[in-house]
């Protein structure tokens, strides 16, 4: 079977050099090309230019270039739609094309949205019209983070006793984290989250706030225990730490990927991946240099597999066996459900338990009404 696939929320040209962001929807339409089950047929963006670019882009047929999604999705009926808009208008997209029926599966860029409320209405709305429902949280298909999980389900490190965490912020960067403690846990759930935060500066990045730093401590049903520290000068010095009862693996720090059982540090071989995706090399650009040239070759099959070229192709293959995807909304649920309890337990200055009883975002909320103080505030 081949899949229809339309895109919603092109944003601009990546060769512009002027854009805004990285060019994620882009980097969707790629994963797409390299499918023979999926053909790219349509798009949607408000803004007509960036809409034309990125169906010239993509040879998108006649007429299938569109600055309004609900007439896109009337007219087209993709079977699956891949939404890249900035995350406090996924909600409105989602739930758009959630209610419009036509699609089997919508593949959704991260973090969720910037209302609790709204990331559990996606999701419900998509279960209740049967349509897949899948983030963009490609890490979990790096190697890295699969090396890691086989040395975990190995016993290499004892049992897990602790994840650390260590990024930018919880909410935009974090939200990989929160899905891979995620993936390291089994998909337990949380039990309590305990955290402050600072934001002392304006930090909104796509449209959504983030703090300047946090401390974060939560513990999952299993007993296992959380530490997530963000910002400059944060106390946990790598992309992530497994701690175990026989010694620790450590992911995007000093290297890839290491362990360390007794007193000493092994490092494992990643074939050239780090925390973000492959590492491209001088042959991996000649090949796409020269791919460009030959008639019915493809730039997008020439270049090293990214991790969102196979987080679609799980999405896809999920959809085509009918099982549950890797990047299901149930996952990205429970890694937002932390993160927006980081923000209420600042909000409430304590512990916070779960499941969370609130509506909103706690943290956006704290900055209307002065709760924080950004600088021009104070």
């Amino acid at each position: 079977m081949t899949y229809t696939v339309a895109v919603i929320g092109t944003g601009a040209d990546p060769d512009d050099p002027d854009t805004d962001g990285f060019a994620m929807a882009y980097r969707h339409a790629g994963a797409y090309k390299r499918l023979d089950s999926c053909k790219l047929t349509a798009c949607a963006d408000v803004v007509p230019e960036n809409a034309e670019n990125f169906g010239e882009r993509w040879n998108l047929p006649d007429g299938n270039v569109y600055t309004d999604t609900e007439k896109m999705l009337d007219a087209v009926k993709p079977d699956i739609v891949s939404v890249c808009v900035p995350p406090h208008i996924h909600a409105p997209v989602v739930m758009t094309c959630a209610e419009s029926g036509v699609m089997d599966a919508i593949h959704c860029e991260k973090p969720m949205a910037t209302r609790w409320e709204d990331c559990q209405k996606m999701a419900s709305a998509c279960k209740r019209a049967g349509i897949q429902l899948t983030f963009n949280h490609q890490r979990r298909f790096g190697k890295p983070f699969r090396k890691a999980k086989s040395l975990l389900e190995d016993g290499k490190i004892g049992s897990l006793e602790r994840i650390e965490l260590g990024g930018k912020n919880l909410f935009d960067y974090g939200s990989h984290l929160f899905d891979l403690c995620g993936y390291f846990t089994d998909q337990t759930m949380s039990k309590w989250v305990m955290a402050g935060i600072e934001y002392s500066e304006e930090n909104v990045q796509f449209g959504a706030h983030n703090e300047n730093q946090a401390i974060a401590q939560w513990r999952y049903t299993n007993g296992v225990n959380g530490l997530a520290s963000t910002g400059d000068g944060g106390i946990v010095d790598c992309h992530m730490r497994l701690l175990g009862s026989d010694g620790m693996i450590e992911i995007g720090g000093e290297v890839p990927l290491r362990v360390r059982t007794g007193n000493s540090w092994t490092t494992l071989d990643t074939d050239g991946e780090d925390v973000h995706g492959p590492n491209e090399t001088i042959f991996d650009a000649a090949k796409q240099k020269i791919s460009a040239h030959i008639p019915g070759a493809t730039v997008e099959n020439a270049r090293p597999e990214s991790y969102i070229d196979r987080a679609i192709a799980d999405t896809v293959d999920a959809l085509a066996t009918g099982r549950e995807p890797e990047l299901s909304a149930d996952n990205a649920l429970q890694a937002t459900e932390l993160i927006f309890g980081c923000w209420e337990s600042a909000r409430r200055c304590g512990q916070v338990d779960f499941p969370l009883e609130i509506d909103d975002n706690p943290l956006e909320s704290m900055v209307e009404s002065g709760q924080v103080l950004t600088a021009d505030k104070q």
